[in-house]
């Protein structure tokens, strides 16, 4: 039998920057330094991105910092890397 291997492999993101999208609409930033197979991620340098208070499904560029923190792997929707990652247009809204 061979090792069970991870769909993601997050070695490659270890001391690199990387947006986490988290249960509930939480967005943060950091740098990962380190995380587990159940996918709880530890990120220093952190910044959490806040929401529009009009609207709480957006995210807004105000941000405010929150140093070394603990993800925990049940609120991990999405990690992706910081550089590379734009945000574009949803193609499948109405357009007016």
């Amino acid at each position: 039998m061979s090792k069970k291997e991870n769909a993601l492999d997050l070695a490659k993101f270890v001391d690199k920057g990387v947006r986490v999208k988290l249960s509930g609409g939480r967005e943060v930033e950091g740098v990962l330094k380190g995380y587990d197979p159940l996918l709880n991620l530890v990120l220093d340098q952190t910044k959490e991105f806040l929401r529009d208070p009009d609207d709480p499904l957006r995210v807004t560029d105000d941000t405010r910092n929150l140093g070394l923190i603990v993800c925990r792997g049940t609120a991990v929707m999405m990690v992706a890397p910081s550089s590379g990652m734009e945000q574009i247009d949803n193609p499948f809204m109405q357009q007016d």
